[in-house]
């Protein structure tokens, strides 16, 4: 993704952390954000009040589909503004917003951002946490205890994935415009507009993606796959929604509403699951360009079944084979708090590996993965989203794979 698309939505965003005076009821109770006097770089300096529409979210890194959010209205306000020397700005929001407000505790991280159509995305979330980060490397924003940041949204240099970026927007209501793939129209015609199987789909987008090599670069063709297939399938998507809408949902004249919510329903779960197998499909390929042994999806102890197992089934339950040669490589397009289900999958194997392209995964939980044994793989154009000590520990695939390699002969 180019971060210029990043500014196609917004004109800025600035960061700081609450204080108690601000979220603490025992404190205060006046329903205002204060020490924001930065923000008039993207909300403006004028002394008469101004109201925005708004929409408050409560995000941390729990299981939801979605954030808590809240739509409502703040009012940017200078309280000193008969003094005409003086100026000190305020944000006050609305009890209505209390359920999110109030989750907060002092030190947690508040973002506002401003979109291009004037509105307010109030985003709050626990310090520390990956929804946090994510939401600082996002903006590119880095406050500093009690100093806020706040940056306009510009076309900044360089290039990141598309996969880097589009869940997190997701989360706020926002869906990445992409241009319409030129395999398109072959994709619709070929599976005549309905969706073709996941390992079929995976395999159109690898052979719609022309200049890439998944030997010498197998971290980017990863990337370049994913990134593909994300866009095909979301034309895809719109596709078949838009044609089942001009159908309707009508029976003899009244609309049946079971009907509409069984369609939807399987709309929302489709999208779910298939990221996740689009993943492994396209992994597997990467895999078997190099000639490396595994299996996939086997079976462990107490039916558990890692996504991938080297060199394979047989060896894992060879109780003569050695546990130094044997290696698991969990796969996850997110791995919010599910991580640690990948400790238990394969026993025999102590340190394990776990592939993802979650971006900006916090410090405390990459240093718990590193505690318990665990070993992130990000695709290396992943890495920038990341701080620096700990792209130091992260390993890409081509590393893992030269570690496979190193420990199984083809």
């Amino acid at each position: 993704m180019n971060f210029g698309t990043l500014s196609d939505h917004f004109a800025g965003a600035g960061a700081k952390y609450l204080a108690q005076v601000e979220v603490n009821l025992r404190v205060s109770n006046q329903h205002e954000f204060q020490g924001i006097g930065a923000f008039r770089r993207i909300l403006g300096d004028t002394h008469a009040p101004v109201e925005f529409p708004a929409t408050f979210y409560w995000m941390d890194d729990l299981e939801e589909d979605n954030p808590l959010a809240i739509e409502s209205t703040c009012t940017w306000s200078d309280v000193r503004r008969g003094s005409p020397n003086r100026s000190e700005y305020r944000l006050y929001y609305p009890s209505g917003t209390e359920p999110i407000v109030h989750r907060a505790v002092a030190g947690d991280l508040l973002i506002i951002a401003k979109t291009l159509e004037q509105k307010l995305l109030i985003i709050l979330s626990p310090a520390g946490t990956t929804a946090a980060q994510q939401l600082l490397w996002l903006f590119g924003l880095n406050p500093d205890g009690n100093q806020a940041d706040v940056q306009p949204v510009t076309a900044r240099a360089g290039t990141l994935p598309g996969v880097a970026t589009r869940s997190i927007l997701a989360d706020l209501g926002i869906d990445l415009a992409d241009p319409v793939p030129d395999a398109f129209s072959s994709l619709i015609e070929r599976y005549e507009g309905a969706f073709p199987t996941t390992q079929e789909f995976s395999q159109f987008a690898r052979d719609s993606v022309g200049d890439v090599d998944p030997i010498d670069e197998p971290d980017e063709t990863l990337i370049a796959w994913m990134d593909r297939e994300e866009a095909l399938f979301r034309h895809m998507e719109h596709y078949i929604v838009e044609e089942r809408l001009k159908r309707g949902f009508e029976k003899e004249g009244a609309v049946v509403v079971d009907c509409a919510t069984k369609f939807f329903l399987g709309v929302h779960n489709r999208r779910k699951s298939r990221a996740g197998f689009a993943l492994g499909h396209h992994l597997e390929q990467v895999l078997k360009a190099h000639g490396i042994r595994y299996t996939r999806e086997a079976r462990t102890e107490g039916a558990k079944r890692p996504d991938f197992l080297f060199p394979g089934q047989r060896e894992y339950d060879d109780a003569a084979y050695q546990q130094s040669g044997l290696m698991m490589l969990g796969v996850k397009r997110t791995c919010k708090d599910r991580w640690r289900q990948v400790l238990s999958e394969a026993r025999r194997i102590d340190h394990k590996h776990l592939l993802t392209l979650q971006p900006s995964i916090s410090v405390p939980q990459t240093d718990e993965m590193q505690s318990s044994g665990l070993q992130l793989v990000v695709p290396k154009p992943l890495f920038p989203t990341y701080q620096q000590a700990q792209q130091d520990w992260l390993m890409d695939l081509a590393g893992f794979i030269e570690l496979v390699k190193s420990k199984h002969k083809a």
